[in-house]
């Protein structure tokens, strides 16, 4: 399918069919990420071959989410992550990565708080590249742990009642 030359993207609406599309796309991310960390112990992880650098600039660019036991990686703060000093910053994460990190602006889903589940109240609208810098963040230091112990727990109980 080609594109018409006179399409204007800026004055462009979204067709239902591309959203629909979307969101299957967001939805299935959101799964696949689910499956991992709660069959794979998140702390032996590793989400892309580039780990080690989006953790090290994430550290370095927003040193206070490091802070009060990573508190602010436990349990995200949208506001907090959109305002304009962050907005600042992610631009110059993101701009790091752009040839690197594939789809690194593409959209996905990102859970607020690391020991809940993907639900409608605990997922944000993100970009990859953040949802990376987070997950990551959150798989090294033991976050992510509680999903994949509570879907172990679950799993043992119904092969014993099974």
């Amino acid at each position: 399918m080609s594109v018409p030359a006179d399409f204007d993207p800026e004055n462009a609406g979204n067709a239902p069919e591309i959203e629909k599309q979307f969101a299957v796309k967001v939805i299935e991310q959101a799964q696949t990420h689910h499956k991992l960390i709660t069959t794979i112990p998140p702390s032996s992880l590793k989400l892309t071959k580039h780990d080690d650098e989006l953790y090290e600039m994430f550290k370095e660019l927003f040193p206070e989410n490091f802070e009060n036991d990573l508190a602010l990686v436990k349990v995200i703060d949208e506001d907090r992550m959109k305002n304009k000093d962050s907005k600042t910053r992610w631009q110059k994460y993101s701009k790091a990565f752009e040839k690197t990190v594939e789809d690194f602006s593409s959209g996905c889903l990102l859970r607020l708080n690391s020991e809940e589940d993907y639900t409608e109240s605990n997922a944000i609208f993100a970009v990859r590249i953040q949802f990376l810098a987070y997950e990551i963040t959150r798989n090294r230091h033991g976050l992510n742990n509680k999903m994949y112990e509570d879907e172990q727990k679950q799993s043992s109980t119904s092969k014993a009642t099974a």
